[in-house]
């Protein structure tokens, strides 16, 4: 029997505790065969543990890193062993939908696309509320000054009521959440840009994408839901302040401006959103401090808390840790 055309590339996104939940949809939602690459980047023992039995028992490609990794740094070396016509990135806290991969090789044999994605939905409940299904995201020149455009269409909407009215449709980007690939695309713009540690690596190959002459899509038959993970596990925070921390969104910026011949300080607010969506997880403490303290004391005292973080999160995460050889 011939290799499928599809290649999974499943890599840790930001955690590690919901990788049962996410393998198990994955292959009971999927309708057409597929070979399966999992990067597992230091993950704690019970779940090391726990994809080497799978790997075992399902037949897939376990590679482990003893260290944590970038996503992007995990999607390439997923790459490396990839084999068909197709890559598909997924996130290892994604749930599918029933015929999601089928429908995404679909949209890619019948548009000639060079990327497809799905309608994103996040939350738990699942499937339940919209994340992004297509977006706008390009650079313009506004004022003699190069900035980047990026706008997310049907955030936050009822997915019952959104989904019938949206269409396959070319747009200008997808997300890593899980996002088919053409093989040959890799072949044409080289790896993923190694330096985007945390940040701006989707509006990178988009652009790049878009740059070549290639074409995006939305598949509306095609539906994941990432969960989100607020409230973080104990056992997920050391990857967690890692993969946002300070060094890694400052590097990805950096990077990001550079390459893109930008002249914004922060395209489109993305350093600040994930700067604050790090701090996330001392929300929970907000609630505490205002029951003890009251709502204005108790809002500045979590002002505080929000820059002590960030002082904490520079000396644990040094720049240094930030390069990549």
């Amino acid at each position: 029997m011939s290799e499928p055309d599809v290649t999974v590339i499943a890599v840790p996104r930001e955690r590690f505790s919901h990788i049962p939940q996410s393998l198990e949809s994955l292959y009971a939602a999927t309708d057409i065969p597929f070979r399966l690459v999992y990067v597992d980047g230091g993950s704690p023992a019970r779940i090391k543990h726990y994809l080497e039995a799978q790997a075992n028992a399902k037949g897939f490609q376990l590679i482990r890193s003893p260290h944590y990794l970038a996503p992007v740094e995990a999607r390439n070396l997923g790459l490396r062993h990839a084999r068909g016509k197709y890559v598909v990135f997924i996130d290892n806290d994604v749930l599918v939908r029933p015929g999601w991969l089928g429908a995404l090789v679909r949209c890619a044999e019948e548009t000639a696309a060079w990327v497809v994605g799905p309608v994103y939905c996040i939350g738990s409940p699942p499937f339940v509320r919209i994340h992004m299904a297509g977006a706008t995201a390009h650079i313009e020149v506004r004022d003699g000054r190069r900035v980047l455009s990026e706008r997310h269409d049907a955030p936050q909407q009822p997915l019952d009521d959104a989904l019938p009215k949206i269409q396959r449709k070319q747009t200008e980007l997808m997300e890593f959440h899980c996002l088919l690939v053409r093989a040959e695309v890799f072949e044409r713009l080289g790896p993923l840009d190694a330096e985007l540690l945390s940040d701006f690596e989707h509006i990178d190959l988009c652009l790049a994408v878009r740059e070549a002459g290639g074409t995006i899509y939305v598949e509306p038959e095609s539906v994941v839901n990432w969960v989100n993970p607020s409230p973080l596990a104990w056992s997920d925070l050391p990857y967690f302040t890692l993969r946002w921390s300070d060094a890694w969104n400052r590097a990805s910026l950096r990077r990001f401006r550079e390459k893109w011949r930008l002249d914004e300080d922060d395209p489109n607010g993305h350093y600040a959103f994930v700067t604050g969506y790090r701090q996330q997880v001392l929300f929970p403490r907000r609630r505490v401090l205002r029951k003890l303290f009251g709502w204005r004391r108790g809002t500045s005292l979590m002002n505080l808390l929000f820059r002590f973080e960030g002082r904490v999160n520079r000396l644990v995460v040094p720049d240094r840790l930030a390069q990549r050889g």
